[in-house]
């Protein structure tokens, strides 16, 4: 991957919450191969992943490596001493675990965003960019549920920096290709039985890979102007589609949809549509309530009355050679 230099990344410090993450990490790598920041600083609770990436970009030395926790406000506060930038990625993101566990997915997705915007707000942060998901859209699960509220946090965290010159935007997409807990390294490794389990045969999803995504997050920073939530245009995978690429001569098991699963995700509702542009290879949604800003100027075009953009209505569907592309890199699950 190739980017064009960014005036929010070179020369700047930048620090990624999650940063040893499926996202975190290739952010954290890509930046610092394609662009010139200051220092790149991980914050992140795993010291063993955090121990690898030093060794495999050891020798670079505007790599900083911090542990601690989201939900650790102080310890976040001293992290983003003289920040200029910081990409949220940590969160609880695996459904079932959400599920299980729901007074800690409340405290790392929705306090933690909280512990976030109070941190940038109190040293000025520039430009904090959270992720997000289309679970959190009409959300039908914890998960989704709480990256709904901490969507809501990120955006209102502008109206709470008052003079400081923080601002706050969210960008929301789909699945990641390869990321754990993909489909497709479960399909790999199913294609060696002969038989692979399909939830339902209508079940489609948006796509997105990695390296999309971070080309998607440092254009986001270059747009932001406080309280947008992102997405970006992305092609749509019908399930049954996957597993005909990956494994053609393979018997099928329809297991059904597990609990906290939609058939089809949404990444623009029609209520959220009237207040969202088009924007070349973006959408971008934006704030109900921009008290922050007297003028908030609203870029690209108008959607039509109804507008939804949802994985079964979408225009851009990726074919069996396409899905294949996507997948020859990624490794089956063990």
């Amino acid at each position: 991957m190739s980017l064009l230099p960014s005036p929010h990344l070179e020369g700047k410090v930048i620090l990624v919450t999650g940063g040893t993450g499926s996202f975190g990490t290739t952010f954290v790598k890509t930046v610092l191969a394609e662009h010139e920041p200051a220092a790149v600083r991980v914050y992140s609770r795993d010291e063993l992943k955090q121990y690898n990436l030093q060794h495999e970009l050891s020798g670079d030395e505007r790599l900083r490596c911090l542990i601690g926790d989201i939900r650790d406000a102080e310890r976040l506060r001293v992290a983003m001493h003289e920040v200029d930038v910081v990409i949220h990625a940590a969160a609880l993101k695996q459904v079932p675990v959400c599920e299980y566990n729901p007074f800690e997915a409340v405290k790392t997705n929705i306090n933690g965003a909280e512990n976030v915007v109070a941190a940038a707000i109190a040293n000025g942060v520039r430009r904090t960019l959270a992720l997000s998901t289309d679970k959190a859209v009409n959300p039908v699960n914890l998960y989704g549920a709480t990256k709904l509220a901490a969507e809501k946090i990120i955006t209102q965290g502008n109206a709470y920096a008052g003079s400081s010159p923080a601002r706050f935007a969210t960008m929301r997409y789909g699945n990641v290709v390869g990321s754990r807990g993909s489909v497709i390294p479960l399909f790999k490794a199913q294609a060696r039985t002969g038989e692979l389990t399909i939830t339902d045969d209508a079940m489609t999803r948006f796509w997105i890979t990695l390296e999309q995504a971070i080309e998607f997050v440092i254009g986001c920073l270059d747009l932001m102007q406080g309280g947008e939530v992102f997405i970006p245009r992305i092609p749509s995978m019908r399930v049954k589609d996957i597993a005909d690429a990956l494994a053609p001569h393979a018997t099928r098991r329809i297991i059904g949809i597990r609990p906290g699963e939609k058939v089809h995700e949404v990444l623009i509702t029609e209520d959220e549509s009237r207040r969202a542009r088009a924007l070349g290879d973006r959408y971008v949604i934006y704030p109900a309530w921009p008290s922050w800003a007297l003028v908030h100027e609203r870029l690209g075009e108008e959607l039509p009355p109804g507008f939804r953009y949802a994985s079964d209505n979408n225009d851009w569907w990726l074919d069996a050679e396409e899905i294949r592309s996507m997948a020859e890199p990624i490794v089956a699950v063990a």
